[in-house]
């Protein structure tokens, strides 16, 4: 027991993948581009593997980065440990068959957009086996088999080869039963992206301090679920929940947002193109329904 309650926790995933791509870059804003997230983010991904580990990795100068005896120690075998996991996961990815269509997304996505309208989908085509694979960045889909691919990240993140899913940009939302605005309300905040609280406090001249941070959008929608507070994410993921009443918008404001969500597929499958066609199909009805629930609900 005392020696099981001494074992150190170990750090996310994201925090090592953040500095071992920092460390061979020595660049915070490379590792970004490679990875998919924000400068920011990665910045601060490694600014918490620091306070984790209890020593400093980089030597931060205006130049850019260079690594500390630690940082230097830790890259090796942080860059084998990635490499082996890669190696063993890869092993356990099938190839998918014909008639098992595979989707990769985020699980704000699945659990947001797509899972609302799943049944109807089904119906409409029981012939097809679904198989979803969860992703966050947009260099996770370098390391999974899908025939549909809904990334989140820049067009540049992205590649041309993906259509850019309507989204109006970046609403707040909480809890119907919740008293309270944006003013006096714990704000949610999704790290990692661009845009956020202060983006949207800027249009509506406001200076707004977020109080809790998740990593996805659609943790921040489960959290301003329950009643804990005003959530600020893409609009695209809030039209099931408006239309339910699980949500309602705190505000009217919609702050512009540079990242979004992307639609590409493998064109030579036709369930494949039956999967988008249906997606796309729901997203357009959605919006209007949001458009109206918006106005029902300032």
């Amino acid at each position: 027991m005392g020696c099981l309650s001494m074992v150190k926790s170990l750090p996310p995933l994201a925090w090592f993948r953040a500095f071992e791509s920092a460390a061979r870059h020595l660049s915070f804003t490379a590792a970004a581009s490679e990875i998919g997230m924000t400068q920011s983010a990665v910045s601060q991904h490694v600014r918490s593997l620091e306070t984790s580990l209890g020593v400093m990795l980089f030597i931060r100068r205006a130049r850019g980065l260079s690594l500390t005896d630690d940082g230097r120690k830790l890259l090796p075998k942080v860059g084998a440990a990635l490499e082996s996991l890669t190696a063993a996961t890869r092993a356990y990815d099938p190839l998918p068959t014909d008639n098992v269509l595979t989707i990769a997304s985020s699980v704000s996505v699945a659990q947001w957009i797509i899972a609302p309208h799943l049944s109807e989908f089904t119906q409409r085509h029981p012939e097809i086996r679904l198989r979803f694979l969860s992703t966050i960045w947009p260099d996770d889909f370098n390391t999974v088999r899908a025939d549909v691919e809904i990334p989140f990240g820049s067009e540049k993140q992205v590649g041309r080869n993906a259509a850019r899913l309507k989204c109006k940009g970046l609403v707040a939302l909480k809890a119907p039963e919740l008293p309270g605005t944006v003013d006096t309300l714990p704000l949610i905040e999704a790290v990692g992206t661009s845009d956020g609280w202060k983006t949207w406090g800027t249009l509506v001249g406001k200076h707004l301090k977020p109080e809790i941070f998740v990593d996805t959008y659609g943790a921040a929608l489960n959290i301003a679920a329950h009643g804990t507070g005003v959530a600020l994410v893409a609009e695209i993921l809030a039209h099931n929940a408006l239309q339910t009443g699980q949500l309602v918008m705190a505000h009217s404001a919609v702050a512009a947002s540079t990242e979004a969500y992307y639609l590409r597929i493998n064109e030579a499958k036709t369930t494949a193109c039956d999967f988008r066609d249906w997606l796309l199909e729901k997203v357009d009805t959605e919006a209007v329904s949001t458009d109206a629930a918006g106005d029902r609900k300032p």
